[in-house]
C-alpha cells in the first residue's frame, strides 16, 4: 500500500531517556540509521548502538550554550522535504539533505521547573525553542515522517515496531500528528499562562 513508509533514519533528541531503550533496540534491529544530538547521542551509544552527530550533519556545534543545536536546514529540510514531490527531493540532493522518517523529541520539563519555584532565568532556559519546531515539522509532514512528541507516546511507537518493524501506515502517522498537535497546544499554554501571571 502507498500509505504505508519504511522508517530508515530517525532523529531522536530527548530530555527523559527511561523508557527509550526497547525503541532503540527494535530501530538498531531493523537497520535504521540513529541521528542524535549531545546527550541523547551519548546515552544511544552507551548501549552499545551507532548514532551519527548532527552537528556531523550541520557542519555546526551545539552554539548559544546548547540553545542552538537542531535549528537547521539540514535537519529541518529532512523533515519537511515532501517525497512525492520531484522539487523537493531535488534540492535535498542538491543540498545533501537526508530524509528524516522519524523524530522522538521529548520536551524541556518546563511545568515542573515553574512547579519547583526556580528563578525567572532557570524558567525561561526551559522554554523549548528546537523541540517544540521539530515536533511541529515532523506532525506538518505526517505524510512522511512518524512524529513521537512525549514520552507518553513511547509505548504506541514501540508497539507499532514489535508488530509491523520500522514501517508505518499513514493512519498511524496522522494519530501521531494529532497528538504532536496536542502537546505542543499544552506547552504553549503552559508558557503563556506563567507570562501572564
Amino acid at each position: 500500500m502507498a500509505d504505508i513508509k519504511k522508517i530508515k533514519t530517525a532523529l531522536v533528541s530527548v530530555f527523559h531517556k527511561d523508557g527509550l531503550e526497547s525503541i532503540l533496540q527494535k530501530l538498531d534491529a531493523e537497520g535504521v540509521q540513529l541521528l542524535s544530538t549531545g546527550g541523547t547521542q551519548s546515552f544511544i551509544e552507551r548501549l552499545g548502538y551507532k548514532c551519527a552527530k548532527v552537528e556531523d550533519l550541520t557542519s555546526y556545534p551545539s552554539i548559544l550554550g546548547g540553545r542552538v543545536k537542531t535549528l537547521h536546514p539540514k535537519v529541518f529540510g529532512g523533515i519537511l522535504g515532501r517525497r512525492e514531490l520531484d522539487g523537493d527531493r531535488e534540492q535535498m540532493a542538491q543540498y545533501e539533505i537526508p530524509e528524516i522518517d522519524l523524530v522522538i523529541v521529548d520536551l524541556y520539563p518546563f511545568e515542573e521547573t515553574v512547579k519547583s519555584g526556580a528563578s525567572e532565568a532557570d524558567i525561561i532556559e526551559k522554554i523549548d525553542i528546537g523541540g517544540i519546531s521539530l515536533i511541529r515539522a515532523a506532525a506538518k509532514n505526517f505524510n512522511d515522517v512518524v512524529i513521537v512528541p512525549s514520552k507518553a507516546e513511547y509505548a504506541m511507537l514501540d508497539d507499532i515496531l514489535t508488530r509491523n518493524g520500522a514501517q508505518t501506515t499513514l493512519q498511524e502517522r496522522k494519530q501521531f500528528a494529532e497528538r504532536a498537535f496536542g502537546v505542543s497546544s499544552h506547552y504553549d499554554t503552559a508558557i503563556h499562562n506563567w507570562f501572564v501571571k
